[in-house]
């Protein structure tokens, strides 16, 4: 087999097994000690920390996020960026709709040097990303997370998947996907997540024995969109397992499993 045919080997396997019995215990440990902050089994609450006047330069500025002359710093949850954007959506203020959930995906990382909100400055100043999240947002309701993906893939230098698919996830929130899973987050941290698994499955089934596979499709950053899918497949799925084992909340929606496997430490090859 090819390195590509190895590589849908390993995926059809991990789709067979999903989560195995390690992540299954250390995911039911999370759900014990987050059960109270995460009632409604999603992770509305999830709240990231940022400094709102490291932002001054950034418009237009959502109105859910604190004002940019607030001093000090503030938080924002997940629960409040979905509402923004829902409000973002209806007004067509796509690039509202995209700081809040930017904000929100960079928290505080970078914003002492000014990463943060320089590179944002750099990304609403692209001629194409109007016509490109507005697009975006038709492509998820008319087609898939995918197509959507696709449309947003190289769109501008600095504007990655870790942030694009923050920015499909949040939107969709108020918009379903025509067909296929609904979009998630996926950044390196759940990459690695990702890769981890595929390389005990890889390694068990003989299809990747030394992880080489595995670390070329869950690699860091530049995922294909064929990969995105996998991803959303994989998660909606394994999300289902975890409901019907017991020790996961019943109605949890997909993004309570992507969230907690961010969370968490675990790697599945050791």
């Amino acid at each position: 087999m090819n390195r590509q045919d190895r590589a849908d080997a390993v995926d059809r396997e991990m789709a067979a097994s999903l989560l195995p019995d390690a992540a299954v215990q250390t995911l039911g440990r999370w759900w014990s000690e987050n059960a109270s902050a995460c009632a409604d089994g999603t992770p509305g609450a999830h709240t990231v920390r940022y400094t709102p006047g490291r932002w001054a330069q950034i418009t237009p500025w959502p109105s859910t996020l604190a004002p940019t002359s607030w001093g000090g710093d503030a938080g924002v949850s997940r629960a409040e960026v979905a509402s923004a954007v829902a409000d973002a959506l209806r007004r067509e203020a796509f690039r509202e709709a995209l700081v809040a959930t930017y904000v929100w995906g960079k928290g505080k990382r970078g914003s002492p040097s000014g990463s943060g909100p320089a590179s944002m400055h750099k990304i609403l100043a692209a001629e194409s990303l109007d016509t490109a999240l507005a697009r975006a947002v038709t492509t998820l309701s008319e087609h898939s997370a995918e197509a959507a993906y696709v449309g947003l893939q190289g769109l501008v230098p600095g504007f990655g998947p870790s942030f694009y698919t923050k920015f499909l996830y949040f939107v969709g929130k108020t918009v379903v996907s025509a067909t296929g899973p609904q979009p998630l987050v996926l950044d390196r941290v759940l990459a690695r997540r990702l890769r981890s698994l595929a390389q005990t499955v890889g390694r068990e089934t003989g299809h990747d024995p030394d992880g080489s596979i595995a670390r070329w499709v869950w690699r860091d950053r530049n995922w294909s969109p064929h990969r995105y899918t996998v991803y959303l497949t994989f998660m909606h799925a394994a999300a289902r397992q975890l409901a019907a084992g017991g020790s996961w909340p019943s109605e949890a929606s997909p993004d309570l499993l992507e969230y907690a496997l961010f969370s968490t430490t675990w790697q599945a090859s050791g």
